[in-house]
């Protein structure tokens, strides 16, 4: 108590380490992880979608309900990937808009 009193204290905080990764280099590889992953799920639903087709075509599909939902799980992942390009584009023309 009496070293709390005379501005020293038993606790002492943790010293703070300094992180290897620069912060834009980090955000950017996340970024493009996340794009990265993205595309890869449009492309993963749309092989679904065309394989729901094909199992169609060749009377293996026992019902139509499920391929009609395996084509529009695609179908919306593409227009979801069309507008996530649209707003980056958006973004990167509106930073090059910007006076320094």
């Amino acid at each position: 108590m009496d070293s709390f009193i005379n501005g020293t204290s038993a606790f002492q905080p943790l010293p703070l380490q300094r992180a290897n990764i620069n912060p834009v280099e980090k955000a950017g590889s996340d970024f493009s992880k996340v794009i990265q992953s993205t595309i890869s799920q449009v492309m993963e639903a749309d092989s679904e979608g065309e394989n729901a087709i094909q199992r169609l075509q060749s009377g293996q599909a026992k019902n139509l309900h499920e391929v009609m939902i395996s084509v529009e799980k695609a179908d919306i992942s593409l227009k979801m990937l069309v507008q996530f390009r649209n707003k980056a584009l958006q973004a990167y023309e509106e930073v090059m808009r910007m006076q320094i």
